[in-house]
């Protein structure tokens, strides 16, 4: 089996389905080897080993279907399937809009077993997601197949999740052969080796697999123990203030001018985890502002989010950020951004805040009546997030939208009674939003700030916010 097996590998290498270098990877992580197997489609023979050998991995297991976890594994399932005529069924990346609106296509029955099938896998997260899109739909999900472990943690996180992960190569196997057979030098496989052992993702009930739980309670997790699972440091950050202050309240200092946001700041410190601003309502701003707001948050212990809602394309946005009259990466911990643009604009973004130690909110959805942003629109807003947990801490969003703890979901248009304004706002009440829609953090405006005492409506919806 070995001999097909590193036949298999000096393929791949041929074909450059394997590249070595210094190259980034989907966490953010530079590495020096990269695997890109979608080459793979363009020639069939090679094709035709890889799901020999996948096989060869599952032949003894139950199932009744295959599906690959989209897009690179689709050619893989789609050989298994045709050459040893097992059914496949489809998972979609997203949900269509139209006709029926499926998450999975295919014939299969509800209880039938699934066998995943993945090209490489790193941290597991895929296969856990695949697994929790087919569970929804009444498959059974308990084996997959890889055709190459990365040896970073992933088959664990993945085991953890109650799906058993067999795999045909490991990065050392592939290294192992392609020294053998002369194609690459003993320093190049050293540097691979190393960077295996250095970037493991913790397998352990205290690392992030928590948050790839296939159906997990993510409420049932405390604030502290989410900030261990974040990628963002500053959500890290955000969620150990949650626990430390016993708050989930950000407040919206929607008011026209510097001298009245910081009176509000202070009033209201002491109950919030986030002050959020919207500096170009103010008339008289000036740079003494952000310096003001800073000291306020070291004293009351809170982060500022500047709710910007950068919207152009990368290099405008990193000058947008950091430049202007405002400066805002100067003085505000938290932005969001729409992803209209792509996710060229969290690189611009991260650009000029990872260095500062900033962090991204992605607007995933709106609380006004008749957004756009739904649907597929939606489901690939958190996806760019996910790719880019080092900057994006989370959403903006009217309920939670994945299973991933560390990321935080605010969400807008709270107060104490539902309804909606004169403008289309709808309002939620801070039990429907913690407790029924699942988010962290309750985004009160007019609740406080046009209340008669505005710190003692702070404190009665940081109460009613951390009871839900």
């Amino acid at each position: 089996a070995m001999a097909g097996l590193d036949e298999l590998v000096l393929g791949l290498h041929e074909i450059g389905a394997v590249k070595f270098g210094e190259f980034k990877l989907k966490s953010g992580i530079m590495s020096p080897v990269y695997f890109d197997l979608r080459v793979t489609v363009s020639y069939p023979k090679l094709l035709s080993q890889i799901s020999k050998e996948l096989w060869k991995l599952c032949k003894d297991d139950k199932f009744d279907v295959i599906c690959g976890v989209p897009y690179t594994a689709l050619p893989f399932a789609t050989a298994m399937s045709t050459e040893n005529d097992v059914p496949m069924v489809l998972r979609r990346k997203e949900a269509k809009d139209y006709g029926t609106k499926k998450m999975v296509e295919g014939v299969y029955k509800q209880g039938a077993n699934c066998l995943i099938v993945e090209d490489v896998v790193t941290s597991g997260m895929s296969v856990l997601e695949t697994a929790a899109s087919l569970k929804e739909e009444g498959l059974i999900c308990t084996h997959a197949v890889v055709l190459l472990d990365r040896q970073q943690g992933g088959p664990e996180r993945i085991t953890d999740g109650g799906v058993v992960l067999k795999s045909a190569l490991t990065v050392t196997k592939f290294i192992e052969v392609l020294e053998k057979a002369g194609k690459i030098d003993a320093a190049t496989c050293e540097k691979v080796r190393a960077f295996v052992k250095e970037n493991q993702f913790d397998p352990t009930s205290k690392g992030a697999p928590k948050a790839a739980k296939l159906n997990p309670k993510i409420a049932t997790v405390s604030y502290g123990k989410r900030a261990e699972m974040a990628g963002s440091a500053l959500a890290k950050q955000l969620l150990s203030i949650m626990e430390a202050k016993k708050s989930n309240l950000s407040v919206a200092a929607d008011l026209g001018t510097c001298k009245e946001v910081l009176e509000l700041a202070d009033k209201v410190g002491p109950h919030v985890c986030v002050l959020k601003t919207h500096v170009d309502v103010m008339s008289d701003f000036s740079p003494a502002f952000g310096e003001a707001l800073l000291k306020l948050a070291e004293k009351h212990n809170f982060l500022i989010f500047e709710d910007r809602k950068f919207a152009d394309i990368g290099n405008t946005v990193s000058m947008q950020y950091s430049g202007g009259v405002y400066k805002i990466a100067d003085w505000s911990h938290i932005t969001n951004a729409h992803s209209v643009p792509g996710p060229g604009i969290i690189d611009g973004l991260a650009e000029v805040g990872l260095p500062k130690g900033r962090g991204l909110l992605m607007l995933a959805e709106m609380s006004s009546s008749g957004t756009l942003a739904a649907g597929s629109y939606k489901d690939q807003t958190v996806q760019m997030a996910l790719n880019r947990r080092d900057f994006c801490m989370g959403f903006i969003c009217t309920s939670r939208l994945c299973e991933d703890a560390g990321m935080v979901h605010m969400t807008p248009g709270v107060q104490l009674q539902e309804g909606t304004d004169k403008l289309g706002q709808r309002y939620l009440t801070p039990d429907v939003v913690i407790r029924e829609r699942e988010s962290d953090i309750i985004i009160v405006g007019r609740g406080v700030y046009k209340a008669d005492d505005p710190a003692k409506a702070a404190a009665e919806y940081q109460r009613k916010g951390w009871e839900a």
